[in-house]
């Protein structure tokens, strides 16, 4: 095989990198756009209906294709799904993308965009103990210090949160830990069925039951006259669902496969630097010293654990849509 030529390989090699820190940026702006919808008088179960009306169809036209693919490269009596698997991904797709979601869009009605994406940030941690509970996978004494250290820093911004806004911060933090932990939990069980399907088809199955049964949730709880949004709510709903969910996941995928799983990973770090950027910048949200300090420890606690938590390709590929 020929060698790529030193400048097109770092060509390659930055516009990876490009595209790990666009999706990463893209997928910080969730919490803002959510908190700018409750802001205007859309509630976070609208938004949510909204992001998988716009994302839904977009997961399910490239997963389509995805199969179309595979079906035409793989032996006739090979078959690319079956009802076992498909089952599967939507029961793994509504925890991750119904359950998990639900409570972090409902988190940020009671806490800040910047408290969210730190508590949300940590759920690698339950992932590896998850695996240690259930799996008898090994915990390193570095692992158990990077999750002091994280958690150490949340706490210093929870102390400071509650001074202001009491209870809310409590219940908002219950909300998006709750997240964290169904995210690992979707996290493990996602694993085997990627290998098995594929990122593509898994990822399309998985909206795809997810987008529906949040559908129904709305149509239970709300007037269908609740989604005819126009002006900056009907803007802001386009975002979510195209900045903070397409976009992302097609930019982090395409970088998985020009850097690798473990750069993007790395690289998708900064993302959490994005949120409270805009947070403050856009949202005007109040950071203090102690929110500094409690930023700074959350990111040395995920940067400690990453050092020797170095993620599998398909690992990384569970990611590319965040709940």
């Amino acid at each position: 095989m020929t060698a790529l030529p030193n400048s097109s390989f770092d060509s390659r090699q930055m516009l990876g990198i490009a595209l790990a820190l666009l999706g990463a940026a893209f997928f910080a702006t969730k919490g803002i756009f959510i908190k700018l919808a409750l802001g205007v008088g859309i509630d976070t179960l609208t938004t949510l209906t909204w992001r998988m009306i716009v994302s839904v169809p977009v997961f399910v036209a490239v997963g389509v294709l995805g199969y179309v693919r595979r079906r035409a490269t793989q032996p006739a009596d090979t078959p690319v799904l079956d009802r076992t698997s498909v089952l599967q991904a939507a029961g793994v797709g509504l925890l991750g993308y119904y359950v998990a979601s639900y409570l972090d869009f409902s988190a940020l009605t009671y806490i800040t965009a910047q408290l969210d994406r730190l508590i949300l940030l940590t759920y690698p941690f339950f992932v590896v103990l998850f695996g240690a509970a259930f799996f008898k996978r090994k915990v390193t004494p570095l692992m158990l210090a990077s999750l002091l250290v994280s958690y150490l820093g949340i706490a210093l911004i929870f102390a400071t949160d509650f001074a202001l806004e009491g209870d809310n911060v409590v219940l908002g933090s219950l909300l998006v830990f709750g997240s964290a932990i169904v995210y690992a939990a979707y996290q493990i069980l996602a694993k085997p069925l990627i290998d098995r399907l594929g990122s593509q088809l898994f990822t399309s199955i998985a909206m795809s039951a997810a987008g529906p049964a949040i559908i129904l949730h709305f149509l239970l709880t709300h007037p269908v006259s609740d989604l005819a949004i126009d002006g900056q709510g009907l803007q802001l709903m386009l975002a979510v669902g195209l900045i903070s969910t397409v976009l992302p996941a097609y930019c982090i995928s395409a970088a998985i496969g020009l850097v690798g799983p473990e750069r993007t990973a790395i690289i998708g770090n900064v993302s959490p630097v994005v949120t409270v950027s805009l947070a403050i910048g856009v949202l005007g949200e109040i950071f203090t010293l102690w929110h500094a300090a409690g930023t700074a420890l959350v990111l040395l606690g995920v940067w400690l654990f990453g050092r020797k938590q170095k993620p599998k390709r398909a690992e990384v590929e569970a990611t590319e849509v965040e709940p």
